[in-house]
């Protein structure tokens, strides 16, 4: 089991993180998951740009894209790569503090990876939903 946190071409230290890795296994749990390989790549925005272009054929951005790399039932494996400089400025447009935003996206690609969808009105407020309860996960 592992959760791994790297920098592609920004400087991104996640602060926390063994704080952070424990409340993304509490996340996972909600849904009786556990995490095999769990690869969080911070990254700018072009380089995530370059990847929702060549992977996915989106021509735009995006603050996260997840790829799911799990095998076995209920096993998360998996690669997210997250826009930093998106999430700062979302957390400005949403008038959210950096921190509070950065815990939504972290949870955001996991829950993706738990099987949740957000292309329907639906799937977007039940996602969001489920983001809300691991962020009080977080702040307990």
């Amino acid at each position: 089991m592992a959760i791994l946190f790297f920098e592609e071409d920004i400087k991104f230290p996640l602060q926390e993180k063994i704080k952070v890795k424990k409340w993304l296994k509490e996340v996972a749990n909600l849904d009786k998951f556990k995490i095999g390989e769990l690869n969080y790549i911070f990254c700018s925005d072009e380089y995530l740009y370059r990847i929702n272009v060549e992977y996915l054929g989106h021509k735009t951005y995006t603050d996260i894209i997840t790829f799911d790399n799990s095998e076995k039932n209920k096993m998360i494996d998996g690669d997210i790569f997250v826009s930093i400089e998106r999430i700062r400025e979302n957390a400005l447009k949403e008038n959210v503090p950096f921190e509070k935003e950065l815990s939504r996206v972290l949870s955001h690609g996991l829950l993706h990876l738990m099987g949740y969808k957000d292309k329907k009105e639906e799937d977007k407020i039940n996602m969001r939903k489920m983001e809300d309860q691991a962020i009080s996960l977080l702040n307990k």
